[in-house]
């Protein structure tokens, strides 16, 4: 079971973490976990660019470090970084030096201070241990792009129902997701752009 949209009560419970961002303008925050993926990141980035939007990828160190010119593509193309653990482990299931040593071997390959915990599995314990170094991104909507359940214009019906000025939309550039996620995005990117929103990456020196 996910929330498709987040609830207040667990924004409340974990008010460390950062779940949206505040804005005045018409400004979204697309995100994408668990690339760089060689058969969908390529194409993530092309429509990104079609529609002049910046995005976060949150990467997994692993990929990433067998991919570097994918990585510098992401930031070339003027997109932020996130790490999200080298080999995507859940927090509340390994033990918390074991969990911190993997984020900081992603950390050597991304260089980034913004970090997303795969699964969102974190104990209050690790959270006060890595915000010491990181901002932890959470997010507003998710998409389900990843549930075999649901059919791909579902997933796009949904993305754009639940989001709102300052949402942070969590897409994934993993190939086992590939056609669900590369149409939603399109058509979120489509639709939000004709009402005149921004996508903007996330920079941590705003948060």
């Amino acid at each position: 079971m996910y929330f498709v949209k987040t609830p207040e009560f667990i924004k409340w419970f974990y008010p460390s973490l950062i779940w949206d961002i505040p804005v005045t303008g018409n400004t979204l925050f697309i995100t994408f976990d668990d690339g760089p993926d060689e058969n969908v990141t390529p194409l993530a980035l092309d429509l990104l660019e079609t529609y002049n939007a910046r995005a976060t990828f949150f990467c997994v160190g692993e990929k990433a470090e067998k991919q570097p010119g994918l990585l510098n593509r992401i930031k070339n193309n003027g997109h932020a970084i996130g790490n999200h653990s080298f080999n995507h482990i859940k927090g509340k299931k390994t033990k918390s030096k074991d969990y911190f040593k993997n984020i900081e071997e992603a950390g050597l390959i991304l260089n980034t201070v913004l970090f997303r915990p795969p699964y969102g599995s974190i104990r209050n314990t690790q959270i006060k241990q890595l915000r010491k170094d990181y901002k932890i991104v959470m997010w507003s909507v998710l998409t389900g792009d990843f549930d075999p359940k649901i059919s791909r214009e579902k997933v796009l019906r949904r993305s754009i129902r639940y989001t709102k000025k300052g949402s942070i939309i969590v897409f994934h550039d993993n190939n086992k997701f590939k056609d669900k996620m590369l149409y939603a995005l399109k058509g979120f990117l489509q639709h939000f752009s004709e009402l005149n929103y921004n996508f903007n990456p996330i920079i941590a020196d705003g948060l």
